[in-house]
């Protein structure tokens, strides 16, 4: 199982922490760090930052939504960053939620998300391979654009410059079952939301007949510390807003994954608290057997007996949402 280094997305302002991490992270041969982006930093130019600070750790956008950039664009930025850092770039795209696709972007979320997301990532494809213009006859997606709006004037283009790599890694953030068995089929690996070593039984049907060298690549946080229930409080914070601000009250797919993995009542209770302004209520009311399972907490002998957990397992990937270098050094001491 390999390391990656999880930086996520900038809050209020960047944080001067993650090209220190990220340095680190190569020092102690992490295989990869990957940015994240929601409705503010980007997660491109970041990644671009430390690529060029740094010299053999592999670059991954976890994730990249689709919503923000039409797919040539992403496609441009890939090839572009992949030449950069001399062919370490890895796409991770995800579609993200209607809140967000139609509050942020300002676009329709599709009623068809697979269908989309095929098309997306059918797009993305064509622009690496650079086999011929690109040509998709799409329902969300289509090149050239044939809309009643159009001039009619488009044409099939191939991208002017040359992509270092036409196979590229493509990974997809996915949670639904549906979602997650296309994965397997159009991408080159899967970042799951949230990943129990104990519960895999929960993805098992979407995961029948991986191909070769899929990655799985969930994200975790690992703390090293005394108090196990202090350590999961950051987890707890996480989950509270994704499970009950990160989409509506009637369509939540974070609530819904948290509902599939078991905790159905509990997740209905931290949307109802978080929605009725009841923030710091529904943190506590995220079941510490939940963030527990999903993290790695605990002092250093807790988590390398449940570092055995995820070793053992379909993950090819973990990667760590870590607050320090100390804690990166410490997993990658048990990981060897």
């Amino acid at each position: 199982m390999r390391l990656g280094l999880a930086l996520g997305y900038w809050g209020r302002g960047p944080d001067p922490r993650h090209l220190e991490l990220a340095q680190e992270a190569e020092r102690l041969g992490y295989d990869s760090v990957w940015t994240a982006e929601s409705w503010g930093s980007d997660a491109f130019t970041p990644l671009t930052w430390i690529a060029a600070h740094t010299s053999r750790i592999r670059l991954g956008t976890a994730i990249a939504q689709m919503a923000a950039r039409s797919p040539t664009t992403t496609a441009m930025h890939a090839l572009t960053l992949d030449h950069l850092s001399g062919g370490r770039m890895m796409l991770g795209l995800g579609l993200s939620g209607p809140q967000v696709v139609e509050g942020w972007y300002g676009r329709p979320f599709p009623r068809s998300p697979l269908t989309a997301t095929r098309e997306y990532v059918d797009v993305v494809r064509q622009v690496l391979r650079r086999e011929g213009p690109v040509e998709v006859a799409g329902r969300f997606h289509a090149h050239p654009y044939r809309g009643e709006d159009a001039t009619g004037l488009g044409k099939p283009l191939k991208p002017i410059t040359h992509p270092l790599r036409a196979d590229l890694p493509i990974l997809l953030g996915a949670e639904g079952p549906k979602n997650i068995a296309q994965t397997t089929r159009i991408a080159d690996g899967w970042l799951p939301l949230y990943w129990s070593p104990t519960r895999t039984d929960a993805y098992e049907a979407s995961l029948t007949d991986l191909p070769e060298d899929f990655a799985i690549a969930p994200m975790a946080r690992v703390t090293v510390c005394d108090d196990v229930a202090e350590g999961l409080l950051p987890v707890k914070a996480m989950l509270g807003f994704y499970i009950g601000g990160m989409g509506h009250a009637k369509r939540n797919f974070h609530a819904d994954l948290m509902a599939r993995m078991g905790y159905a009542d509990e997740a209905r209770r931290v949307q109802e608290l978080f929605l009725a302004g009841r923030r710091e209520e529904a943190v506590l009311a995220v079941p510490d057997a939940f963030a527990d399972e999903i993290s790695l907490v605990g002092p250093r002998g807790r988590i390398a007996e449940r570092l055995e957990l995820w070793r053992k397992g379909p993950v090819t990937d973990l990667l760590v949402l870590a607050p320090d270098p100390h804690t990166l050094r410490i997993l990658a001491e048990l990981n060897s």
